[in-house]
C-alpha cells in the first residue's frame, strides 16, 4: 500500500523543514552551528522476498548532523567577548557538570567569575598572584579584583645626550703671584673669545725683565713666547688674556692661573649645564622624584649629581667621554666628599650608587643604580633618548584583554599587566557525537569521545580572538532554497496518498 510510504515520506519531509526552520531561526544565535537531516530507506524484513523484487516501505529520518564550519567573526570591542577561529569548545562549569559551547559572549559575576548568558562559568587555568600559570587542572576562571603589589624602583636606565659644546661648569680664573722680580703689578683676566667656561687649563707666566714673557699650558704641557707691551693684554690660550692693570713686570716675575670651578647649586640652573627628573618608588609604592643634575668639568668629563626634588643633590660621580663622543666610563664620588673631591672606578660599568631616604615608613635609605650606559656626547642638543625607572606603585584593575592563545592579562592602573589566567578549549574525536542540550551548549557522550584539553592554538586548537564573537554558520540563501525543496518533497509525498486513496476508491466503486 502506498500510504506507508506517502506517510513515512510525509513524516521526513516534516522533520527536514523542521531543521531547516531551526537553522533559519538561529541565522543570528552567536556560535551556533546549522544542522542538516540526514535520511535513510526502509524495508519490509522478509526474507522469503526475491532480492532483486524488494520494495521499500519508506524513509526514515536517521539522523540530524551538525555541521560545524566556521563561522564568521565580528569584532564586537566587548573585552568579554571571544571568539574561537578554528576547532574546539569553551569548557563550561553548570554546577559541577561540565559542558561545551561555541558562544563566547561572557560577563563577569558579583564574584568575579566569568560567565555566560546562562549563569554557567568559563573553565581554565588559575594565575598565581604573581601572574604564573598553573597547568595542572582546569578551575572556574576568576578574575581577582585586588591591588597589584608595588615593587620598589633599584635601577634608573638613563639614555642621554650631552652636548659636547656646552661651556664649562667654571668661573673666573684664580690668578696667583709667584716669584716677584721687581715691582708689583696687578693683573686682572680677561676672558674675550666666550665665557670664562670655554677653558679648564692652568697655565703660568713668566717674565724675563727685557720685555719677553713665556706662557706655559700647565695641562697641555705647551709653551708660547712673546713681547709684552705695557697696557696689553698678553694671550693666553682658548680666548683667555691676562692684563696687568697697574705696575711693569719684571724679570723673573711669574704668576699662576688655576681654572675655579663654579660650586654646584641645584637652584641655580647657571651651576649646571642639563637637569632631568624622574618618579621613583619605595617598598610601599609611595613616589618621589629624584633630579640629576650634569655639570660639565673638563672636555669629555662631567660630574653627575642626584637627589631627592624636596632634598639636597649630591655629588655621586663623573662620566668621561672619549674625542668620538662614546662613553668611556664612570667613577664613583668618594664619601664624605672632600675638595677637591676623588673618584673611584665604579665596580660596575656605566652606573653611580645612590640613596635617597624615605619618610613613610618603607625601607630607609632607598639604594638606587643610575645606569647611563648608551649616554653620549655629541654636538647638539642636550636631551633624553630615555629614561625608565624599574618598580612601580601599588595598581588596581582597569580592564584585561584575551590573547589568542587564551591568556587572560589584566591591565592595571600603575602601568603593569599580570596574567589572570589562560582560557582552555575543549576537542572531540568525533564532534558529531556531542548531545545538543540547548542553550549553545553541548554535552559530551560515549559517541563523542573524552574532551581533551589544551590551550588555544596547540595541536588541533583553535586560536581565540579577543574582543570579537563567532556568528552563526548557517546561510540563508543555502536554507531558502532548502526549505522549498523540502516543500516541494512535502508535497509530492502528500500527492502519493492522494493517488492511492484515488486507486482505493475505484476498487471500492467496481
Amino acid at each position: 500500500m502506498g500510504y506507508q510510504q506517502g506517510l513515512s515520506g510525509l513524516s521526513a519531509s516534516s522533520s527536514d523543514l523542521d531543521v531547516i526552520g531551526n537553522n533559519i531561526a538561529n541565522a543570528n544565535t552567536v556560535g551556533f552551528k546549522s544542522g542538516t537531516a540526514e535520511f535513510a530507506d526502509m524495508y519490509a524484513n522478509s526474507i522469503a522476498t526475491a532480492v532483486n523484487q524488494q520494495i521499500g516501505i519508506g524513509t526514515k529520518l536517521a539522523e540530524v548532523q551538525q555541521q560545524f564550519s566556521q563561522g564568521t567573526i565580528t569584532s564586537t570591542n566587548q573585552a568579554l567577548n571571544v571568539a574561537i577561529n578554528g576547532n574546539g569548545f569553551y569548557q563550561m562549569n553548570n554546577n559541577g557538570t561540565l559542558t561545551y559551547s561555541r558562544n563566547g559572549v561572557f560577563q563577569l559575576d558579583k564574584n568575579g567569575f566569568i560567565t555566560n548568558a546562562q549563569g554557567l562559568q568559563l573553565m581554565g587555568y588559575a594565575a598565581s598572584n604573581g601572574g604564573v600559570i598553573n597547568t595542572a587542572q582546569t578551575v572556574p576562571l576568576q578574575v581577582p579584583t585586588a591591588n597589584i603589589a608595588p615593587t620598589a624602583t633599584t635601577t634608573i636606565a638613563a639614555g642621554l645626550n650631552l652636548n659636547a659644546q656646552d661651556d664649562l661648569m667654571l668661573g673666573t680664573p684664580t690668578v696667583t703671584p709667584g716669584t716677584i722680580g721687581g715691582t708689583q703689578s696687578t693683573p686682572t683676566v680677561a676672558i674675550t673669545n666666550a665665557a670664562s667656561g670655554t677653558n679648564a687649563d692652568g697655565y703660568t707666566i713668566t717674565f724675563d725683565g727685557a720685555g719677553g714673557y713665556t706662557v706655559k699650558d700647565t695641562t697641555l704641557n705647551t709653551t708660547t713666547t712673546g713681547t709684552y707691551t705695557a697696557g696689553t693684554a698678553i694671550p693666553l690660550g682658548n680666548g683667555q688674556t691676562i692684563t696687568f692693570g697697574s705696575g711693569t713686570p719684571a724679570a723673573n716675575d711669574s704668576y699662576t692661573i688655576a681654572p675655579t670651578p663654579v660650586a654646584f647649586n641645584q637652584n641655580s640652573s647657571s651651576t649646571y649645564n642639563y637637569s632631568t627628573s624622574t618618579t621613583v618608588y619605595d617598598t610601599l609604592g609611595g613616589s618621589q622624584q629624584v633630579n640629576m643634575y650634569f655639570a660639565k668639568s673638563a672636555a669629555g668629563t662631567w660630574n653627575v649629581y642626584a637627589g631627592t626634588s624636596t632634598g639636597t643633590a649630591t655629588l655621586v660621580g663623573q662620566a668621561n667621554f672619549n674625542s668620538s663622543g662614546t662613553l668611556l666610563g664612570t667613577s664613583q664620588a668618594v664619601l664624605p666628599l672632600t675638595t677637591p673631591p676623588t673618584f673611584t672606578a665604579t665596580s660596575t660599568p656605566y652606573t653611580f650608587n645612590l640613596s635617597i631616604p624615605t619618610t613613610d615608613g618603607s625601607s630607609t635609605p632607598q639604594n638606587i643604580t643610575l645606569n647611563i650606559a648608551g649616554t653620549t656626547q655629541y654636538g647638539g642638543k642636550d636631551g633624553v633618548n630615555s629614561l625608565q625607572p624599574d618598580g612601580y606603585a601599588a595598581g588596581q584593575l582597569t580592564g584585561f584583554t584575551v590573547a589568542a592563545d587564551g591568556t587572560l592579562t589584566g591591565n592595571y592602573s600603575n602601568g603593569q599587566t599580570s596574567a589572570l589566567g589562560q582560557i582552555v578549549l575543549a576537542n572531540f574525536a568525533n564532534q558529531n557525537g556531542l548531545i545538543d542540550l540547548g542553550n549553545n551548549e553541548y554535552g559530551a557522550t560515549s559517541a563523542s569521545g573524552v574532551a581533551q584539553i589544551s590551550t588555544p592554538g596547540s595541536t588541533n586548537h583553535g586560536v581565540l580572538q579577543g574582543g570579537a564573537v563567532e556568528n552563526s554558520n548557517v546561510d540563508l540563501t543555502s536554507e531558502l532554497v532548502n526549505l522549498i525543496t523540502a516543500q516541494r518533497n512535502y508535497q509530492a509525498n502528500a500527492q502519493t496518498i492522494k493517488t492511492q486513496q484515488t486507486v482505493d476508491q475505484t476498487l471500492i466503486n467496481l
